[in-house]
């Protein structure tokens, strides 16, 4: 082929984006072809609709397969270059006057076929400086595959910790809430306390939400280095065949170190400072074997539909057929029933992780499904999300920022007030407190624990 009929044939093959022979390339609904990493650096920003970058038509599908006949031809065409190349002074060896075709792995070098069998390089395996450059450019694609992935779940956790910071800010108000009508209970001593609990949840939460904003801002920097990187990759990738494969050791190395300082996402937990003597206070209203010793086996499952939630227990025996996302628990029923009156309990937690609380309208247990709707009840319930335990509520739904108790949890009903609170005895420690709701039904205490 001479040299015209290698630039027409090198032509065809070239991206109009980076003005490179072509890199994975893919082809788009209008018939156009790019290099994989330009398209995707291209479409970053997420514009919609998406356009091709050279007649600007519509592109109905984000994602491509690549084309494997361009991906050849360019191959072949990169080939052909670097035969021609050879050719060149500086790639003729001193020595033998013949072409450095072969590359040494081991040493990381270049080598003509005289100077592959000296006893320094005849141990070594030896390739042609073409296959191995194109192994060594399959290699750093995949690598640049896997920051680009990496890079877009930086972006859902990103989305996810943005979105976890403004419900913070949202719980941090309730619970100021919670505090002071927890105080207000109080005796008029317990005021200075009450003040000092407001500004440490008040200073502690400012330095949380300022781990969440600098989480935000070291994950927001992380995806653009991410992005800077793979653009530098893409780079590299279009390089002349020695020089890609003399730093092709360092630039791995650089890619597994950012690897490796991907950012952690904050976990925000308030301390739960105790409160005097409030144990002492709920004591005088405490109900000794409160739940039956007779425990039913049940399928319990949490559902959620917009703002509302259910509890559902099916019983062992129920004839309809399990969903997936239901697990077989335990379930104690409250002994009494209460319809006027303050009633202090407490049950323990602590061979269980997942369990549900609280208390819920009195309902006849028979051998079909028992439904607990979030109007019907308040519960406390501990549920695992991405590895990690939580606490959560009903009526609202909402996940606590505090520690989750890991021994007994105390239990108050103020059924003429219409208020029930949970509590960390071992702590002493408030938990959550419902706003208070008048009552218009009989109340049942119960404890629903997952089997193991």
């Amino acid at each position: 082929m001479d040299s015209d009929e290698l630039e027409a044939f090198q032509q065809e093959l070239t991206c109009s984006i980076c003005m490179n022979c072509f890199l994975d390339p893919v082809t788009i609904d209008c018939g156009h072809s790019f290099c994989r990493p330009c398209l995707s650096l291209c479409w970053e920003e997420g514009q919609t609709p998406r356009s091709c970058p050279e007649c600007r038509g519509i592109a109905e599908r984000p994602h491509f397969k690549t084309n494997i006949v361009l991906k050849r031809l360019a191959s072949l065409a990169r080939q052909a270059r670097a035969d021609h190349d050879h050719r060149s002074e500086e790639q003729i060896c001193e020595t033998h006057r013949e072409a450095r075709g072969l590359f040494c792995e081991a040493a990381q070098t270049l080598l003509c076929g005289p100077c592959s069998e000296r006893p320094e390089h005849a141990a070594h395996s030896h390739r042609p400086t073409h296959r191995a450059a194109e192994e060594s450019r399959e290699k750093l694609l995949k690598r640049m595959g896997f920051l680009w992935q990496i890079r877009e779940e930086m972006k859902i956790i990103l989305n996810q910790e943005a979105k976890k910071t403004r419900s913070f800010k949202d719980y941090v108000a309730l619970r100021k809430e919670m505090i002071t009508a927890e105080y207000q209970r109080m005796f008029l001593l317990l005021r200075e306390e009450e003040q000092l609990h407001l500004e440490a949840l008040e200073q502690e939460a400012k330095e949380i939400c300022e781990q969440l904003k600098e989480s935000v801002l070291r994950m927001t920097q992380y995806r653009e280095r991410l992005k800077d990187m793979y653009r530098e990759l893409t780079a590299m990738c279009c390089k002349p065949d020695r020089e890609l494969l003399q730093v092709l050791v360092n630039v791995l190395k650089m890619t597994d170190l950012a690897e490796m300082q991907k950012p952690q996402s904050v976990n925000p937990e308030l301390t739960c400072w105790p409160v005097t003597g409030i144990l002492d206070i709920l004591n005088n209203f405490r109900v000794d074997d409160i739940l039956s010793q007779t425990m039913t086996i049940h399928h319990m499952s949490l559902s959620e539909d917009g703002d509302d939630a259910s509890v559902i227990f099916r019983d062992e025996h129920h004839g309809t057929s399990r969903q997936p996302q239901i697990v077989e628990s335990v379930v104690s029923w409250g002994v009494r029933v209460f319809t006027s009156g303050r009633h202090y309990w407490e049950l323990d937690v602590t061979h269980s992780s997942s369990w549900i609380l609280g208390t819920c309208k009195d309902i006849l247990i028979t051998d079909t499904s028992i439904s607990i709707y979030s109007e019907e009840a308040c519960v406390l319930f501990s549920k695992k999300v991405n590895n990690h335990y939580s606490l959560f509520t009903n009526t609202p739904p909402y996940i606590q920022y505090v520690k989750r108790p890991l021994g007994r949890i105390g239990v108050f009903l103020d059924y003429d007030n219409g208020a029930v609170s949970f509590y960390d005895v071992c702590r002493g420690s408030l938990i959550y407190s419902f706003l208070p709701s008048p009552f218009s039904f009989p109340l049942k205490p119960f404890l629903c624990v997952r089997s193991l």
